[in-house]
């Protein structure tokens, strides 16, 4: 068969019925040139059951232990056929039924290496691709709401599984400085879950940001931005307290 244009990669772990409104979110698109490719971690909730049953709608299940959720990602990237990659979690819900239709008359006209909509979290945070003089500061891509070019993630393109929590801005941060253009796409992507391993405020998150950054950059560009992590990690504890 001929390869898609799209390959929606979605990664699991024992994501109960959660799994289900994702893929249908996916299902439900109208007809479009696109794969579901599905990496489950050795579900012992009857996910993999139930994945089994619905092989005949999916591109590739891969159902086997990893080392996290980046290692997953990583497998992937190696079942995906699609020109073009989105990485969706069991949390993560693509935003409206046409999402997919919108998104693919972009991809197809432009010479972009990534192309980056809107992440809405349900707490009504918006996310967006960040300016270029944002990069030393964090992450300024979501991957929920990013296409890549699956051709830039193969080989030594792909997530490091040694990090846990910022892989994904590790990736961001190689391509950037390899000049990959990054592109804006004004639609709104997917709808996520706040609280996430990256998202719910631990230390450990910020630890990695840091230690990301100064792979990319020398230390003297990153001293600023390494205390606003850390001034980012204080206020989010302090919100986070003040809220129970």
């Amino acid at each position: 068969m001929p390869a898609p244009l799209v390959s929606v990669v979605l990664v699991c772990r024992n994501p109960g019925a959660r799994v289900r409104e994702a893929l249908e979110s996916v299902w439900a698109q109208p007809e479009t040139d696109c794969e579901v490719v599905v990496i489950d971690g050795a579900s012992t909730d009857g996910t993999r059951e139930w994945l089994e049953v619905q092989r005949t709608r999916l591109g590739a299940l891969i159902s086997e232990p990893d080392r996290g959720v980046y290692d997953a990602m990583n497998k992937g990237i190696v079942a995906a056929r699609g020109e073009w990659i989105i990485f969706l979690g069991a949390d993560d819900r693509l935003a409206s039924g046409d999402v997919l239709v919108c998104a693919t008359k972009f991809l197809k006209g432009t010479d972009a290496g990534v192309v980056v909509g809107d992440a809405r979290f349900d707490d009504g945070r918006i996310y967006r691709l960040a300016p270029a003089s944002d990069v030393v500061r964090r992450n300024f891509v979501h991957h929920q709401a990013a296409f890549y070019r699956r051709h830039l993630l193969a080989g030594p393109g792909r997530f490091d599984a040694a990090l846990r929590l910022q892989a994904d801005y590790d990736v961001n941060l190689r391509l950037h400085r390899a000049g990959v253009r990054f592109a804006p796409l004004n639609l709104l992507i997917a709808d996520c879950t706040s609280g996430g391993l990256s998202d719910a405020g631990r230390w450990a998150n910020y630890r990695e940001e840091i230690t990301v950054r100064h792979r990319h950059f020398p230390a003297w560009q990153c001293w600023l931005w390494d205390l606003g992590s850390v001034a980012r990690y204080l206020r989010k504890k302090i919100v986070r307290s003040r809220h129970g």
